[in-house]
């Protein structure tokens, strides 16, 4: 693989340069204009990670470089991890501390820590997804503790435990399924991926001759910074103020699963004639290769190389041939993924792409039983027929059969 020359972006090993990842600090200063300000400053968070980002990537394009293997050289990308998880927590917490003072009525308030909630999902639980892959203890710590700053702890043994496992597949809550609309989707992985995180962590205490409620659970811990941030929230802030807190959590939790419903939807994996399904390949995840986006989500959006290599540091993922491609970067797919018909209408036609080149036999038997379901029942409704036949075409090649309505 010949590596590209070292440029303002990159360094001459392939790697990317640290310091455009550092301009998610820039989100900071925004939250405290607009506390300060009020009005239409508190628009400034949401317009600047929504909309700023995907503005510029129109504007400076791709980046589908690639990464080295070096030895060293990370430091600077790891530390705006380290730097993130106390800057955050103290950010909110100020904002509770000061709320009586700073005079906002109370519709700016909850606008202000809707922007809060947009910063700590967009980039503290991005964050925080990047420390709990992290092997060094201080690094997972430090992400449990902006998973506990959005009452979202058990993410934790979800992500780990059960996606990286079961992804693509019915056993993985946090895969959205083709025809399932986002706010369906929502409300389904929210109790779902907490009942699967518990259950993981039962099943490997159990393994270790322990039973579910030993101490070295980690829910101890989850539910001990949920009590601390919400202890600290009311002492700081009164019942309004943790009002406000939960508020924010609960945006920034809406944050991660729109991005969690746009990185697998649809996507799934074989089942073998053994009933064991095929390994995880870079087919089972959406990518999106938009420079400004993935400097903000630190390279999130390469996800098929997350998923085949989990331990892979942000800076050194790869764009994987073969993988499924989004037709924009995250910030403008999770915007087009809370207005399912938009939604549907830009995917569901890469979703018929990607299953006619990775399971071709599942693709012509779909397009046989539409046919044949369309001649018998002409008057029958088309989007009952298309989800039968998307069944039977699934079951026929060995891939999954969901059976999602293609309603929201």
């Amino acid at each position: 693989m010949s590596l590209p020359a070292q440029s303002l972006f990159r360094r001459a090993d392939g790697v990317p340069r640290a310091w455009p990842y550092w301009g998610s600090l820039l989100l900071v200063p925004l939250v405290v204009l607009a506390a300060a300000a009020g009005g239409w400053a508190l628009l400034l968070v949401p317009l600047a990670a929504w909309g700023a980002t995907a503005a510029l990537d129109r504007l400076i394009g791709e980046d589908r470089g690639e990464a080295g293997d070096p030895a060293q050289g990370l430091f600077w990308h790891l530390a705006l991890l380290w730097v993130w998880a106390p800057l955050q927590a103290g950010l909110l917490l100020a904002l509770l501390a000061t709320r009586r003072e700073l005079g906002l009525s109370p519709g700016e308030e909850i606008l202000l820590f809707s922007g809060m909630g947009v910063l700590s999902g967009t980039i503290g639980i991005t964050y925080a997804h990047e420390l709990i892959h992290r092997p060094c203890a201080k690094s997972r710590l430090l992400g449990d503790l902006l998973l506990g700053s959005v009452l979202y702890g058990h993410f934790r043994s979800e992500h780990l435990l059960v996606h990286h496992v079961h992804v693509a597949t019915p056993r993985d809550p946090a895969t959205a399924r083709r025809g399932e609309g986002f706010w369906r989707y929502f409300l389904r992985v929210l109790p779902q991926g907490l009942a699967s995180a518990r259950d993981a962590e039962a099943a490997r205490q159990r393994r270790r001759g322990r039973p579910p409620w030993h101490l070295s659970n980690p829910f101890w811990l989850y539910a001990g910074l949920a009590c601390l941030f919400c202890g600290l929230a009311l002492a700081l802030g009164g019942p309004a103020g943790l009002g406000l807190f939960l508020w924010q959590a609960l945006v920034a939790v809406w944050q991660l699963e729109l991005v969690n419903y746009i990185e697998h939807y649809g996507l799934v994996r074989a089942r073998r004639p053994d009933g064991r399904y095929e390994p995880v390949g870079p087919q089972h995840s959406w990518n999106a290769a938009q420079r400004a986006s993935n400097w903000l989500l630190i390279n999130l959006q390469r996800h098929s190389d997350h998923h085949v290599v989990p331990m892979r540091p942000y800076p050194l993922l790869r764009n994987r041939a073969g993988a499924p491609e989004l037709p924009h970067g995250y910030p403008v797919m999770t915007v087009l993924a809370m207005v399912p018909p938009l939604w549907r209408a830009r995917m569901h036609p890469r979703l018929a792409a990607w299953q006619a080149r990775h399971y071709p036999a599942a693709a012509t038997s779909r397009a046989a039983s539409a046919r044949a379901t369309a001649a018998a029942s002409p008057g029958a409704a088309p989007r009952r027929a298309a989800g039968d036949s998307e069944a039977s075409a699934s079951a026929s090649a060995g891939t999954l059969p969901w059976r999602a309505s293609d309603r929201a």
